[in-house]
């Protein structure tokens, strides 16, 4: 049988149960009880393509197997999967030791996926290349040198969104597009800031949804539990600028308006606002064109990213209606496909074909 992915399994998986086998590296593993004192296990599995969680009941065959998994170990899952509003499940589910040669393909992750990361970098590193203030475009550079491999390998989020090595990169490359094909239809957006705030303002993530340069299990670390990205990100661009302006080049840059340190200011501001409410985690409301921009944006690429997963994993309730899939608020309805134009009509003489004259 051979394996297929996270993606896959969550597309194909439905209330009729298939068979099939997937790669997955452990993620967590949390021991449980029901209202009823039953323990379970609850293990959460991650690959390139994104995560699931199972519960394993203290009654399954596999239990002592689950319970003694390593941490981080790469498994081969074998099982009858459905799935329903709640996640994924599996039916006669076994665990099995994949071979080097399967380890070195988990490894390497799925090929697709990481072609469109790969576009997506060079796409932030163009637009971040297109910045015309000196200091933002230093300060965005600055970060691409030191940081890049990690960012590369950062997830957007926990769960949600983008919640998968390397989904930062997606979000921050389409919040970038947007931004930029914003900014000539809102002449009262700076175009420099935004762009810069776009890519700074989830940085403080390589910290709190970062993965190991091997592996797809997400690292959790004090700074990313104490602190939380908001503040990590104010912290590490605070850092970066403060070497930026202590280069060479920087003494030619005194006279520029607007002024530095006003240009700092803002872009944490879009950093510490981003989010758009204190309720979820901005320490201050939006206060100028550009934080506003910033969460918007931010919030449809999320949106919509949560839409395309919905739609491949919920199960069609009625016709056109897919039933709720969390952290959504309502059931989805299909969505309205593009007009299609109807053929042109061919010229009525061409469609009857050419008739060639008799020879005299």
């Amino acid at each position: 049988m051979t394996p297929i992915t996270i993606a896959s399994l969550k597309q194909l998986a439905g209330e009729a149960p298939v068979v099939a086998a997937v790669h997955a590296q452990l993620q967590s593993r949390a021991s449980r009880k029901t209202k009823a004192d039953k323990p379970y296990l609850e293990l959460a599995f991650a690959d390139s393509t994104g995560h699931f969680s199972l519960k394993i009941w203290s009654d399954s065959p596999i239990y002592p197997q689950a319970d003694a998994l390593p941490e981080a170990s790469v498994i081969r899952l074998e099982g009858k999967w459905t799935q329903n509003q709640y996640g994924i499940d599996s039916r006669e589910l076994s665990f099995h030791q994949p071979d080097d040669r399967a380890l070195d393909d988990f490894y390497a992750g799925d090929r697709a996926t990481r072609e469109k990361q790969d576009r997506d970098f060079a796409e932030i590193q163009r637009l971040c290349a297109s910045i015309a203030d000196p200091r933002l475009h230093g300060l965005c550079q600055r970060f691409l040198t030191q940081f890049g491999e990690r960012f590369r390998r950062t997830a957007a989020a926990k769960r949600n969104h983008h919640a998968r090595r390397g989904g930062l990169v997606e979000h921050v490359s389409q919040m970038m597009r947007c931004a930029a094909a914003l900014a000539p239809v809102y002449p009262e957006l700076n175009r420099d800031l935004l762009l810069a705030g776009v890519l700074f303002h989830d940085c403080g993530k390589l910290w709190e949804n970062t993965y190991p340069e091997h592996g797809f299990a997400q690292i959790l670390s004090l700074h990313g539990e104490m602190m939380g990205h908001i503040p990590l990100g104010i912290e590490l661009v605070n850092k970066l600028w403060r070497e930026l302006i202590d280069c060479p080049e920087a003494t030619a840059w005194a006279d520029l308006k607007p002024a530095a340190e006003d240009t700092r200011l803002h872009l944490l501001h879009l950093i510490g606002s981003h989010h758009g409410e204190h309720a979820f985690g901005s320490p201050v409301l939006p206060r100028t064109p550009e934080a506003f921009a910033l969460h918007y944006i931010d919030n449809l690429d999320a949106k919509l990213e949560m839409l395309r997963d919905a739609y491949t994993q919920s199960q069609e309730i009625a016709p056109n209606i897919f039933e709720r899939v969390f952290p959504l608020p309502t059931n989805l309805v299909r969505p309205l496909p593009g007009y299609v134009p109807p053929p042109a009509p061919q010229d009525e003489e061409a469609s009857k074909g050419s008739v060639v004259p008799a020879a005299d």
